[in-house]
């Protein structure tokens, strides 16, 4: 079974006159015969423009919380809207969104708005700098913040020869400032002594350490609750802000994000995917101290910050996942959808571990998780990039990169997702059984 994208093929050859790629991001370009153009989207559903129709589990990387066009969120929107659009002056709302916040993340004393993960991620490094004095940071492998120059270099595992000491450093990017390299450094995750001599060794140098403790672009991975507290402490010994970035997990994994599932506090951590159901919207929030700084000295803004229309949407969904049982149902589900994929592939002696947390868990084909990205550069993923492709054709949208989590919204717990959803990843499963007996593996 095979869909027809007929309509999305033609398309990409038009749009490819005007957009590199034929998008207006890289992850949307999925090649020239299967990238696919959204018509519309509803509930966990989106269709293309071929109306093909999806149960989909990508949601936006994350954002769609509750569900495309949630009437509730959409109906506030809608009211932002009669406020009247961008004044580059403050409204009310801006108050009580942030309260929310602080609310839910006892960490956020202080919250500043921005329109992207990118951007809120920008503002936390801007502030640890000016804190502490000192421009360099620390980010996990395989954790991914934003694309922006700081952050766009990753530690080359694949090409590292151990006795030639620590992985060297590359852009991810053409055009990154090659001056930039000596203000990045990398660790792998849940290892606190690496960690430990590497602060020893340029704290002096080292302002914040960035992280994700559960790596949003790395299947979930995640971190151990004691490696976390290690973290904490040494941030604290050495005068290094611990950044945690939650521009997936916040709102998501909880109300108070993996900093409540974990019991810790960060002195700065980033929000956006889940705090608006899909409006774009983030914040930066921390410590008092630390975000006081904003207007004594370091400089935050933006014309389209705090947009009434998804300051609006913000309020209404984190109201949403404070007051009703939103993020219980979109546990359970997650919880159920894992226990009958695990039911298909131990009928098949397919070996498999969940990682990550219900709501966005990574799928592995292997016994034992990763617990790192080195780990998982050595992991098998050929069973998983040759499955996606099927499970699309068959009505189920996961990233067809294996480094992505399956997200999970209120809308798939509400309406009949479950069901389908197992049908076709049983049959996705043998077809890929049977493409690989024959020696086809999807590029």
């Amino acid at each position: 079974m095979r869909r027809s994208l007929k309509r999305s093929n033609a398309h990409f050859q038009k749009a490819s006159g005007k957009l590199p790629l034929g998008v207006s991001s890289n992850f949307r370009y999925w090649g020239e015969d299967r990238t696919i153009y959204v018509k519309r989207g509803e509930g966990a559903r989106i269709w293309d423009i071929d109306d093909n129709e999806y149960i989909d589990y990508r949601m936006g990387y994350g954002p769609g919380i509750l569900g495309y066009a949630d009437p509730r969120v959409d109906e506030a929107a809608l009211a932002g809207m009669d406020i009247g659009g961008v004044f580059a002056l403050s409204t009310e709302r801006e108050y009580e969104v942030a309260s929310l916040i602080s609310k839910m993340v006892p960490a956020a004393e202080l919250v500043r708005f921005s329109n992207s993960g990118t951007e809120a991620v920008m503002a936390a490094l801007r502030l640890a700098r000016a804190h502490t004095g000192k421009d360099a940071h620390i980010v996990v492998e395989g954790g991914y913040h934003g694309v922006f120059d700081a952050v766009l270099w990753y530690a080359n595992i694949e090409e590292w020869d151990p006795e030639a000491g620590r992985p060297p450093i590359e852009p991810d990017s053409a055009g990154i400032p090659g001056l930039l390299r000596r203000l990045t450094h990398f660790t792998p995750l849940n290892d606190a002594n690496y960690l430990e001599d590497l602060l020893k060794k340029h704290h002096q140098d080292i302002g914040a350490f960035l992280i994700e403790p559960m790596m949003g672009n790395c299947c979930s991975i995640t971190a151990t609750r004691e490696y976390v507290l290690a973290a904490r402490e040494l941030c604290a010994k050495y005068n290094v802000v611990m950044i945690v970035d939650e521009v997936k997990t916040g709102f998501r994994v909880a109300r108070g994000g993996v900093q409540e599932l974990m019991g810790f506090r960060a002195d700065l951590c980033t929000f956006a995917k889940a705090m608006a159901n899909g409006y774009p919207i983030s914040a930066v929030a921390g410590r008092e101290d630390i975000m006081r700084q904003v207007g004594d000295g370091v400089v935050h803004g933006g014309t389209y910050t705090c947009h009434a229309v998804s300051l609006a949407a913000a309020e209404k969904t984190l109201q949403i996942l404070d007051e009703t049982p939103a993020l219980e149902r979109i546990e359970t589900y997650g919880r159920n959808m894992q226990k009958g994929m695990s039911d298909i592939l131990d009928a098949r002696g397919i070996e498999h571990a969940f990682v990550g947390h219900p709501s966005m868990g990574g799928l592995f084909f292997n016994a034992r998780p990763p617990s790192n990205y080195r780990d998982w550069l050595d992991s098998d993923y050929t069973f998983y990039d040759t499955m996606a492709p099927h499970l699309h054709d068959l009505g189920v949208l996961c990233e067809p990169d294996s480094r992505e989590p399956w997200f999970i919204c209120e809308a798939h717990a509400n309406t009949d997702c479950l069901e389908p959803t197992l049908t076709a990843f049983e049959q996705a499963v043998d077809l890929t059984i049977e493409q690989l007996q024959r020696g086809q593996v999807n590029g």
